[in-house]
């Protein structure tokens, strides 16, 4: 199976994920019904992404192109990918280029997420069989040549120790912030909730932090974020809400809300679900200078940085953690 029918199997993947086809429709809600927080919308959205910027056809070709990409990769190896589950196919870049790259992608899922990257895999073996020998799925990942792993901080720590013979790429729980100007306009503002509330707030690149201008007036901010007043019908969502609203009360800590998120003046980028941390700034340049050597900052939007509501949308060469993820798999060719 060379390059350009790996190409053109994944578009025809992608025009597949576009589709209203009843089977698509079942397996989405069977994936919902596996796991609640993957609501129907999330899901679509995390669908409707990859469609659009990994799997359109031109995007592949200028993507493959930057790359000296062999028609047909001799030196194939086996690399193993552990996926996480915090967000509907949260792995499928992984998997996308291991997939281009002609090594064969070994796969062990989250239990909170195997249900639709091993249908949209067995479409692919349906569009072209000779997939077979590029995709599997197992529970344990043995005598891999290579790994590529995420998880949390402490998960990450096994990841380094039981791969540390091979090559790797390890990815740690991170998440990413906003800074505000307090000239924002309502579209900036009614995108920037997005950011922060997509997949409740569990990926990455949610927005879990904004930095704001001393004298910032809040109101504007909280009625844009009314655009997701729907999930306070959700139950998992607002039992953590409620939890982070009682902890707030007894410890006699400031917060404001618009009975969907709390906003909490907090000096940690990470934030529990259903808050949003807040912290003042004097000086937008040394702020920018400080997040952008924090490690534990996937992206920065705001402040000529990643433009408000594009946190969740990354191009197919926006790799996470700055790590090509296509050159590591390139260099494994060479070792023969």
């Amino acid at each position: 199976m060379d390059l350009n029918k790996r190409i053109e199997v994944l578009e025809q993947l992608g025009k597949y994920m576009t589709s209203n086809e009843q089977e698509w429709k079942d397996v989405k809600e069977k994936a919902y019904r596996h796991n609640p927080w993957f609501l129907p919308e999330f899901i679509e959205i995390a669908v409707q992404n990859i469609s659009n910027r990994f799997l359109n056809r031109e995007v592949l070709i200028r993507f493959v192109n930057n790359y000296n990409l062999p028609p047909n990769n001799v030196f194939s190896k086996k690399i193993g990918i552990v996926m996480a589950g915090n967000i509907p196919l949260v792995g499928f870049h992984d998997f996308l280029c291991t997939f281009l790259t002609g090594h064969k992608a070994i796969i062990k899922l989250s239990s909170k997420d195997d249900i639709l990257l091993k249908h949209l895999v067995n479409k692919l073996k349906e569009y072209n069989e000779e997939a077979e020998q590029y995709v599997f799925f197992q529970d344990m990942l043995k005598d891999c040549d290579a790994y590529i792993a995420t998880g949390s901080y402490n998960t990450s720590r096994y990841f380094e120790y039981y791969f540390k013979k091979y090559p790797h790429i390890i990815r740690k729980n991170k998440t990413s912030v906003a800074i505000l100007t307090g000239e924002e306009t309502t579209e900036e503002m009614d995108k920037l909730a997005d950011d922060v509330y997509l997949f409740f707030g569990l990926g990455c690149r949610n927005v879990t932090k904004i930095f704001v201008p001393y004298e910032y007036a809040f109101v504007p901010l909280l009625d844009a974020f009314n655009k997701y007043s729907f999930l306070s019908e959700n139950n998992k969502y607002m039992n953590n809400y409620d939890y982070q609203l009682s902890i707030l009360i007894l410890n006699k800590k400031h917060y404001m809300t618009n009975g969907s998120l709390l906003v909490v003046e907090d000096s940690s980028v990470f934030s529990p679900i259903g808050q949003l941390n807040f912290e003042y700034y004097s000086d937008v340049e040394a702020l920018e200078q400080s997040l952008k050597s924090n490690e534990a900052i996937q992206c920065i939007a705001g402040a000529k940085n990643i433009v408000f509501g594009e946190a969740q949308c990354p191009a197919i060469d926006n790799f996470a953690d700055g790590v090509d993820t296509i050159k590591f798999l390139l260099q494994l060719n060479s070792k023969g």
